[in-house]
């Protein structure tokens, strides 16, 4: 695998992009965007996963990376967790949960096996 010269080009971060940019278009919905706590913390999970996987990108190690991948992961669970509330509460629809539930798991899945990439590599060399 070539070298990654920018975390734009990491698939994952691209996957935490496209779900961050769908929570925030749900958040624009009417009784989510009026649920100021709900709203603050779905944006803000949304958000850490794409913020960790570029800030793991430039922290100086692969073992250090894997512990930002680590909270990306986490945070694409948060999101999921984050969407029952707004499904239970009737802010969403359930074609809107499923639907950003699935890309939560895509962006999940991708990290998790970019982490598996580093772990390996970085016991290979």
């Amino acid at each position: 695998m070539a070298a990654i010269g920018r975390f734009e080009d990491i698939r994952a971060w691209q996957l935490g992009r496209e779900l961050c940019a769908r929570v925030y278009a749900l958040c624009c919905e009417d009784g989510i965007s009026k649920d100021w706590g709900l709203r603050d913390q779905i944006t803000r999970a949304a958000g850490s996963v794409m913020h960790n996987i570029a800030e793991g990108f430039d922290a100086g190690s692969d073992a250090e990376f894997v512990r930002f991948l680590g909270y990306a992961r986490r945070s694409c669970t948060e999101v999921q967790s984050e969407l029952y509330v707004a499904m239970d509460q009737g802010y969403i629809d359930h074609a809107a949960f499923t639907g950003t539930y699935a890309l939560a798991g895509e962006a999940r899945a991708a990290i998790a096996g970019f982490t598996n990439y580093l772990r390996h590599s970085a016991a290979t060399t």
